[in-house]
């Protein structure tokens, strides 16, 4: 009990929004028709005071070797927003829960990220519209703080077994209602 109490006054605090930032990775393709194979392999985030809605998107190279480089795409903040808990319910309540990571390619065929999500229906929807869409594990501090938003502002509705209405039993014996009459074309014929 003192949790849900605790929780309650948590909504205040709580923000909706959380700076990260994601690691994609580049590396050398050993197929013939492609030079490079690109892939978001994670999101680090920010303190949560960091929230910066103006702050520029910026992309740093944080690793270099001989086959793979890795950028740090620095400036985004994953939104949670009320109608769409439940879908963030389901995500945390996988087996893995996931980080949404769409990207758009660019002029040199350049995936570069430009929208975090916890949700798997914007990530569908996406999808659908021909973006590419990367899945990375979600950080316990993403978690944690999505958990908190969802138990705030979603309660999951009771599966229930609809009951079947017995016809047979049901059949009502009142007489028809005369107040329509079939006319001899098929159509309905009201009587005044």
């Amino acid at each position: 009990m003192p949790e849900a109490m605790a929780l309650e006054g948590a909504e205040s605090r709580l923000s909706s929004s959380f700076p990260v930032s994601v690691i994609m990775q580049k590396s050398k393709s050993d197929n013939v028709w492609v030079d490079e194979i690109w892939d978001a392999i994670g999101v680090t985030v920010g303190e949560q005071g960091d929230v910066d809605i103006g702050k520029e998107k910026t992309s740093i190279i944080i690793l270099q070797q001989e086959v793979i480089t890795q950028y740090l795409n620095t400036g985004f903040n994953l939104e949670l927003f009320a109608d769409e808990c439940e879908s963030y319910y389901y995500n945390l309540m996988s087996s893995t829960s996931r980080c949404f990571i769409i990207v758009q390619q660019n002029e040199e065929d350049v995936p570069v990220p430009f929208l975090v999500s916890l949700s798997y229906d914007a990530a569908h929807s996406y999808l659908e519209g021909d973006e590419i869409v990367y899945a990375v594990d979600l950080p316990p501090e993403l978690y944690r703080w999505s958990e908190a938003f969802i138990l705030n502002h979603y309660a999951p509705e009771k599966k229930f077994k609809r009951k079947r209405t017995n016809w047979k039993q049901d059949v009502s014996r009142q007489p028809p209602d005369k107040s329509h009459q079939l006319s001899d074309n098929g159509g309905r014929k009201h009587s005044l």
